[in-house]
């Protein structure tokens, strides 16, 4: 990549526009240190109650639980995530303990709080010369299995982070896709005092 071709409507910090989500990665070492450093920024995270709903289980490359991780992911992402530094399963407890209550409750946030702490993440790792890519494309009851998630915790997404790499180890229709994606104009997204089609 060049340079970035995002550009904000209104002004906002650099980091914003600078992380993206690559899919070509070069195979770098990371260090537990380093994959801690982004997960303590997603604890960090806002929440309803303060519930901290998010819960993270990571294998980083050459470790006994990679070969695991990486085989939750559908064909597609594995062809490109085996050259990534770590794989992190995000999860999110769907029932709370509100102040002064006795027994848990719904968490009618937990998703919503635990997207926050996944954007946390991002930007932490961005922040740190590492490029993070949140993924659908997994087999969420495999995972609840091999991964020993209860039943009280959703199995949301896959995170993937690494180093950036060239390229040209994508197929070739990834290729063209391989820059940082453009997003909507603010103003199909956000309106003043009513929806708008």
């Amino acid at each position: 990549m060049s340079a970035n071709p995002r550009n904000a409507d209104y002004p906002i910090d650099p980091q914003f526009l600078n992380r993206w989500s690559p899919r070509a990665y070069n195979g770098a070492e990371i260090s537990e240190e380093t994959v801690l450093t982004f997960l303590e920024a997603a604890r960090w995270a806002p929440s309803a109650y303060n519930a901290q709903p998010w819960r993270f289980v990571y294998a980083r490359r050459g470790t006994p639980a990679w070969d695991s991780l990486l085989g939750l992911l559908n064909e597609f992402n594995r062809s490109w995530c085996a050259n990534a530094s770590v794989l992190i399963v995000v999860l999110s407890r769907t029932v709370m303990l509100p102040p002064g209550a006795t027994e848990v409750v719904p968490a009618p946030t937990h998703s919503f709080d635990t997207g926050s702490a996944w954007g946390y993440l991002a930007l932490q790792a961005s922040l740190s010369g590492w490029h993070a890519h949140g993924m659908a494309g997994f087999d969420k009851d495999k995972a609840r299995t091999e991964l020993n998630v209860p039943a009280e915790f959703s199995v949301e997404a896959m995170v993937v982070i690494g180093k950036l790499g060239d390229k040209s180890i994508l197929p070739e229709g990834l290729q063209a896709r391989e820059v940082p994606s453009p997003r909507e104009p603010l103003s199909k997204l956000a309106f003043e005092g009513k929806f708008k089609a």
